[in-house]
């Protein structure tokens, strides 16, 4: 997504919900085209739009996994349900206020991370962005990858017999993976501009082959009552709902806790903060809980189905004997990724990575180093015994703190009011100590250290063992970081030059 931005000298303007840059900034070391505020002819989304890019964000399968992991951990289904809305409704308010600033300015995450930590101090939280945005990459490309193996699989019975094992992976496994990210790297070189034509088509197939797998599993456990009673058997088995709410809960925040923060990304192309708002109520909550409630509906018929839990499709798709139907799930999960990855996983690491030198790295570039980041990360290791406690909790420290520190600064600190142009110079007021805000460092660094503890015992599966009470704070690491980021950066900028200057322009 690009914008341009005029040549002519006139002043900031002003136009309802919106601020419009006139002046010439072109020839700053902190400007490029991907970078560039958006123009008011630019900013075309209704909410619609903003509903539609969420419901194709949601409907994915990890979504569809993140529920089942739920019920395998011993949830019942309707536990799960409410915890998956509640986790959505939670990330949400971050979400709308974050998205403000994109809206009215025009600004993407890296360029509204200048007022906060500096021009050049924006790179740090910019950079954890780009690197949770290459995991969720590769997470996606794996999931691709797998769909690919099972099919070829069925189809080319000597395919399985390529078992050289590399990096954990049996050969014909790596070719699969390598075949989808190969995929993906060409709709990246192509422009975003390519995948138009499939996204249509992606996320209402995945709905489609979603309820069709519903039915089939309510047809074979005898009815939805039986279905449903699959988790209650579980959780029978288990008896341990408030000892892994908490986690699941901040899981669920975590899941979005990431777009919470970039999504000035999109919002920047937004008609109205209306639009924006009220696109993203429709279209995040509502679409998250359906989709998930197909995974949890049909992990919890597996167990009456197969006796055990079945969180992942893939897996229940390789139990399937016929080619026809491994084909048609395939087509869905290989369309659904592929859209879903390059919207939401491509465009902020892109442009947090042009952030580290407009002048060299372009938005493809950018997409370019997410994709070798992505495979690097080894993906198929997060979305193990990982997925929710390792890397979802974990990462939700990271971006809570970031997330708090945003908010105070735009909405308490600032009130809303920024310079559009004093963003782009490198010597302006949004360049602090050397380009970096040292309050905002501290914040973020302060603010995620009670959680690293906890995240070094899930991450060592508990051969790192701290104290009880820190293992607590962990399982709630997004809120604490939120809070801590929060209030620590207001502690520490109260009074600060810059935001002093902003707030006379009012």
């Amino acid at each position: 997504m690009k914008s341009t931005t005029t040549t002519a000298a006139a002043p900031t303007i002003h136009h309802a919900d919106f601020v419009e840059l006139h002046e010439d900034v072109s020839h700053s070391p902190l400007w490029n085209a991907d970078l560039a505020p958006t123009t008011l002819a630019q900013r075309t989304w209704s909410t619609w739009h903003i509903a539609a890019l969420w419901i194709g964000m949601s409907v994915v399968i990890t979504t569809y996994q993140l529920a089942g992991g739920m019920i395998s951990a011993g949830m019942t289904w309707w536990q799960a349900l409410i915890t998956i809305l509640l986790g959505n409704t939670i990330v949400l308010i971050p979400m709308c206020l974050n998205a403000h600033a994109g809206t009215k300015y025009g600004v993407s995450f890296p360029v509204l991370l200048r007022s906060s930590f500096g021009t050049v101090g924006a790179n740090v939280p910019a950079m954890l962005r780009a690197i949770v945005a290459c995991g969720w990459f590769g997470i996606q490309t794996w999931i691709g990858g797998e769909a690919m193996d099972v099919l070829i699989g069925m189809m080319f019975p000597g395919w399985k017999t390529l078992t050289t094992e590399l990096i954990g992976l049996q050969l014909h496994t790596w070719l699969a993976l390598l075949l989808f990210w190969g995929v993906e790297v060409y709709f990246i070189i192509a422009g975003l501009e390519q995948i138009k034509h499939l996204e249509s088509w992606g996320s209402p197939l995945l709905l489609i082959g979603g309820l069709a797998l519903l039915g089939w599993c309510v047809w074979k456990a005898g009815g939805i009552g039986p279905v449903l009673e699959g988790s209650v058997k579980l959780q029978k088995e288990q008896h341990n709902f408030w000892a892994i709410f908490p986690l699941s809960l901040t899981g669920a925040v975590g899941y979005w806790a990431t777009l919470s923060t970039n999504i000035p990304d999109f919002t920047r192309y937004a008609r109205s903060q209306k639009s924006q708002m009220l696109g993203q109520a429709l279209g995040l909550p509502t679409t998250m809980t359906l989709f998930a409630f197909i995974g949890i509906a049909v992990t919890s018929a597996t167990v009456i189905i197969y006796g055990y839990p079945i969180p992942s499709p893939v897996d229940l798709m390789a139990k399937f004997n016929s080619i026809a139907i491994v084909l048609f799930a395939t087509l869905i999960i290989f369309l659904a990724q592929l859209t879903t990855n390059l919207a939401a996983n491509v465009v902020s690491p892109s442009n947090d990575f042009s952030n580290l030198n407009p002048r060299l790295i372009s938005y493809m570039t950018g997409g370019l180093i997410t994709a070798v980041i992505g495979m690097l990360m080894m993906p198929w290791k997060l979305m193990g015994d990982y997925f929710i406690g390792v890397w979802l909790v974990g990462y939700s420290g990271l971006m809570g703190a970031i997330g708090g520190i945003m908010i105070c600064d735009y909405w308490v600190l600032r009130r809303q009011q920024l310079n559009l142009k004093e963003l782009f110079e490198p010597k302006g007021r949004y360049s602090f100590s050397g380009g970096v805000n040292w309050r905002a460092i501290a914040a973020l660094v302060l603010g995620i250290a009670p959680c690293l503890p906890g995240f070094l015992h899930a991450a060592t599966h508990g051969k790192i063992a701290p104290p009880e009470f820190l293992k607590v704070i962990y399982q709630y690491a997004w809120f604490v970081t939120f809070g801590l980021g929060f209030v620590l950066y207001w502690l520490l900028m109260l009074g600060h030059p810059s935001v002093a200057a902003d707030l006379e322009e009012r």
